[in-house]
């Protein structure tokens, strides 16, 4: 039978060296490690990944700070509760130091996480907050430079692993049977890629696995071992799970689907790409990566807007997280597909570097140079500069802008699409006012 609390609950750590991961933080002289061990006090922000350990690292603050523990949630509590926490025995000049921990500390809103700033900034309460958010958007400054910020990672495969046989461990005792459940290494692999760095979702897994696989044992089905297979922990789960290795080809091949699908208009290949990327738990960073670089590459100055959509998107993920964030992702994959293309852009930088490097050696003409002391005026820095505001249509018609010994080349040929069609006409009216002076001088 299931337990009533989650595995996660049961298997916490009492102590520093049974907590698993996040050694930069816990293992020998790290930050935390002193705290606990020298019994230094300080509000806190823990930032990092769900199921990355932020509320079990509270709970073995506690212990060894000895302080009672008053927890919030930011997605349930609001500032009654917050004034309820701080406001007790307010005149007491002898009640001791409350230990606060606001768990989705992001979720707070600037009034909510004002409430807190004033007793953190006199010591009444030491704060700790959790959050999954960069704390530079999501906690207001002022806080934010009363308290220290300690980031956490998610687990990696080693920390993973000790996590799943401590977790077999305890099932197998705690099971009245003498039927001894193991895990086969592909399960364990594959319930590691499907954790995604994520101690609560991989302890969930194997609890619903090992009580699968003892239901079909108390059946008495033939063909039933006692191993925890790939199939079980697909099944407990609850999803399938996507072919996606991040070291490998199927990584860059999604990835290249998706800008192909993105710079060929194609909004349903584009989200569909997008869409499995996030079904495997893919890091939001190399498709946003991706994006901006479609932006600049494929689309350029057709729709210079692309850019800012695409940062906005961003920044708007780390701000909401990703059930929001992916939202506002895909709002901008949509608008990046649908989006005028030109790579007019990515071909004259091209250009531009491949002149550069021909022409490597070249001075920069006596004309574009700034003189900055009598020595460089005497040395003719300056003489023959045009300013262009002094023309009209702010462009000095005689100006040239490039080592003598370089021609004009016109490395930027915008498209007939979207905005570059009026940078288009705008090379067109340069070129004639030059031409214009030419003739006349």
């Amino acid at each position: 039978m299931l337990q009533t609390n989650p595995l996660a609950s049961l298997l916490r750590p009492t102590t520093l060296p049974d907590y698993v991961g996040q050694t930069h933080l816990v293992g020998e002289g790290a930050p935390i490690r002193q705290l606990c061990e020298s019994n230094k006090i300080c509000s806190m922000i823990l930032w990092g990944p769900p199921g990355c350990g932020k509320t079990t690292l509270v709970s073995l603050l506690q212990s060894y700070w000895k302080m009672e523990l008053i927890s919030l949630s930011a997605i349930t509590s609001g500032i009654k509760d917050i004034k309820a926490i701080i406001n007790s025995n307010p005149n007491d000049m002898f009640s001791e130091t409350k230990l606060v921990f606001v768990d989705e500390i992001h979720r707070f809103n600037k009034t909510q996480q004002d409430a807190f700033l004033p007793h953190v900034e006199n010591g009444s309460i030491i704060l700790i907050g959790a959050t999954t958010e960069n704390p530079a958007f999501s906690v207001n400054s002022a806080l934010l430079s009363r308290m220290r910020v300690f980031t956490l990672e998610p687990l990696q495969e080693h920390d993973l692993n000790i996590l799943s046989k401590r977790a077999l461990n305890y099932l197998n005792q705690l099971d009245d049977s003498t039927i001894n459940i193991a895990i086969a290494d592909s399960a364990l692999k594959q319930l590691n890629q499907l954790s995604n760095g994520d101690a609560r979702k991989l302890l969930t897994t194997i609890e619903v696995s090992f009580e699968l696989i003892k239901a079909q044992i108390l059946n008495e089905r033939d063909d039933c071992s006692p191993i925890i297979t790939k199939q079980h922990i697909v099944q407990a789960s609850g999803t399938t799970v996507a072919s996606f290795d991040k070291n490998g080809d199927q990584y860059y091949d999604l990835l290249s689907a998706f800008h192909k699908s993105v710079r060929g208009s194609s909004v349903d290949g584009s989200l569909f790409w997008f869409a499995r990327a996030t079904l495997a738990s893919s890091d939001i960073t190399p498709i946003c990566r991706r994006l901006l670089a479609i932006a600049s590459e494929d689309i350029g100055n057709a729709d210079p807007k692309a850019l800012q959509v695409c940062l906005n998107a961003w920044d708007i993920y780390h701000r909401v997280g990703p059930q929001e964030g992916e939202r506002a992702i895909a709002q901008a994959i949509i608008y990046c597909a649908l989006a005028p293309k030109s790579n007019a852009v990515y071909s004259a930088y091209k250009q531009a570097k491949r002149l550069a490097q021909k022409y490597i050696q070249s001075d920069v003409p006596l004309h574009l140079r700034n003189a900055t002391s009598e020595i460089t005026k005497d040395l003719k820095h300056g003489d023959g500069y045009q300013y262009a505001h002094n023309y009209p249509n702010a462009v000095a018609p005689h100006q040239t802008y490039l080592p003598t010994n370089v021609s004009e080349s016109n490395l930027y040929e915008p498209q007939e699409r979207g905005f570059e069609k009026q940078l288009r006409q705008k090379i067109a009216f340069l070129e004639a006012i030059k031409h214009q002076a030419g003739n006349i001088k």
